[in-house]
């Protein structure tokens, strides 16, 4: 056996060689380039510290932002017929939709979740873009309609985070079913007296816009998200007028009156909370980890003098 070889060398190799770095690491900002460490775009949610540029952000890493504690219950949801047309172009439908899963690490486009928000109650829905560009499939209708119904079964606020494309083509007709099923189930949510806010977020157009996106109480948006039906080129040549400067943006709609807020991704929890509890008629949310109020009988209790002694 020679040491040297089979010891010693390896060793001063393993030493000296170069030690590979995870392609997962850093990120490049869209916007203005600058490479950031993960750790640090995590904490910000996805939000360049150097030019506020809002990325993409999935709906659980989201939702584990935004919830009390990271902490959230799935709500379970109908599960469509997998592939209703037998559609495929360059892939089968099933084939895509496994492509998605394996890539998100999702079921589906959009995720339903019930937790407390600064204490207060809400059922939150999130759509995600990298999943076939979050397009509205009958899953989504269904996600839709289960979180209306858990929103009014527990009679609190019902919000959705919009993103997507439009409507699924893979699924034809009964994609397009699906803007009148979520207009019904968004009905019922205001009969039974309760808000219904929506966030749009980068980007939200198409069918999604034709329908639930646009049906809230409150209409809340990221900074510079495109939000719209057909696409400005499409308009463009069908007016054969140049469109304006910043034109389907968020701070476009919101000086035309198509928006109630535009609201910077870390201030939307707190926005929430605010808009839920007053449409809700409830005091302000304590800030803090304040010990709960007592009761009008607990505090009589406490305050009433002790009986004398005999």
């Amino acid at each position: 056996m020679n040491w040297i070889s089979n010891y010693v060398r390896p060793k001063i190799n393993s030493i000296f060689s170069r030690r590979e770095t995870p392609d997962n690491l850093w990120f490049k900002c869209d916007e203005c380039g600058t490479m950031l460490f993960h750790r640090e775009l995590s904490d910000a949610q996805n939000v360049c510290p150097n030019c506020d540029h809002h990325m993409h952000i999935p709906p659980r890493e989201r939702f584990q932002h935004l919830f009390d504690g990271g902490l959230f219950v799935e709500i379970e949801v109908a599960k469509p017929v997998a592939d209703p047309l037998h559609f495929r172009d360059q892939k089968k439908y099933p084939d895509r939709m496994k492509l998605a899963q394996k890539t998100t690490g999702e079921d589906e486009a959009m995720l339903v979740v019930e937790g407390d928000i600064a204490r207060t109650p809400m059922v939150v829905a999130g759509q995600n873009f990298k999943f076939m560009g979050g397009s509205m499939g009958m899953h989504v209708g269904n996600s839709i309609i289960a979180g209306a119904k858990r929103a009014i079964a527990k009679k609190c606020p019902f919000v959705v985070f919009s993103a997507a494309g439009g409507a699924r083509m893979q699924e034809g007709i009964l994609s397009l079913m699906q803007m009148p099923r979520t207009t019904v189930a968004l009905q019922m949510v205001k009969e039974a007296g309760l808000p219904f806010v929506v966030v749009l977020t980068h980007p939200t157009t198409g069918g999604v816009t034709a329908s639930y996106a646009m049906l809230g109480d409150v209409h809340i948006a990221e900074p510079n998200a495109l939000i719209g039906f057909a696409g400005a080129r499409v308009i463009e040549q069908t007016i054969r007028e140049k469109l304006p400067e910043g034109f389907q943006r968020a701070e476009y709609l919101l000086d035309h009156g198509m928006l109630d807020r535009v609201v910077k991704r870390k201030d939307i929890r707190e926005e929430l909370v605010t808009i839920c509890r007053m449409l809700m008629r409830q005091t302000p949310a304590i800030k803090g980890d304040l010990p709960k109020p007592e009761t009008g009988a607990e505090a009589d209790t406490q305050s009433a003098p002790a009986a004398p002694k005999a």
